[in-house]
């Protein structure tokens, strides 16, 4: 899954990023209106978390913009406005939800887990494939029963294919959910973490079909 972070407070930025990395999510950060907006146009999400009070462009304009496009990606609004007037104009201009500056991490996590999965269309936190459980609020992996130590790269193409199985995903969205655009990687890439994440899993009867030309499917039990 791959976040956009939007806020101008460097050392909070990097809490907020350092928080969902180590929950294996891919982030991108941006410090100002116009690259969001930028970003948006260019990138798939499945999470933004847009603060308010931005240099170059308002967030709520870039709210706005976003919406106009018809962009369903659950936006997260994280601002130091916290007057009644203030939540009712970001909800209303289409975000999902609105946490107030101070916050603890945990809670910010929480709902942008939930928001993530309602724009999953509504997956479960705990997803079962066969031998497999994982737990996408606690990112935990049991197999068995026994839990699975994954890498957070490893599980986050975990989580995209779970969300997907039974479909192929073509590497080049693998690509986009697993890397931020800081990270210069190529397709080559996914093959690496499929290949490992297919080592892990295969013990438990859980396959990843490569589809030649088009990408990798997780089989159904």
């Amino acid at each position: 899954m791959r976040l956009l972070i939007v806020e101008d407070n460097q050392a909070l930025a990097r809490n907020i990023v350092a928080a969902f990395q180590a929950k294996g999510y891919a982030v991108d950060l941006v410090g100002d209106g116009e690259e969001a907006d930028a970003a948006l146009l260019g990138t798939a999400y499945d999470l933004v978390v847009l603060d308010l009070g931005l240099p170059e462009l308002d967030g709520l304009e870039v709210l706005r913009r976003l919406r106009r496009r018809r962009s369903r990606v659950p936006v997260l609004i994280l601002s130091a406005r916290d007057a009644v007037q203030d939540r009712v104009d970001g909800l209303n201009l289409g975000a999902d939800d609105y946490l107030a500056k101070p916050f603890a991490l945990e809670e910010l996590e929480a709902r942008a887990g939930a928001l993530i999965r309602r724009g999953a269309g509504g997956e479960p936190a705990v997803v079962i494939h066969g031998r497999l459980v994982l737990d996408t609020v606690a990112r935990q992996v049991r197999v068995d029963g026994a839990t699975l130590e994954l890498p957070r790269r490893e599980l986050n193409l975990l989580e995209v294919l779970l969300a997907r199985r039974g479909q192929v995903v073509a590497k080049e969205a693998l690509l986009e959910k697993l890397f931020g655009f800081e990270e210069e990687v190529g397709v080559n890439a996914v093959e690496i973490y499929v290949h490992r994440l297919r080592k892990r899993l295969e013990p438990a009867g859980i396959r990843i079909r490569t589809v030649r030309g088009l990408g990798y499917l997780l089989e159904q039990p």
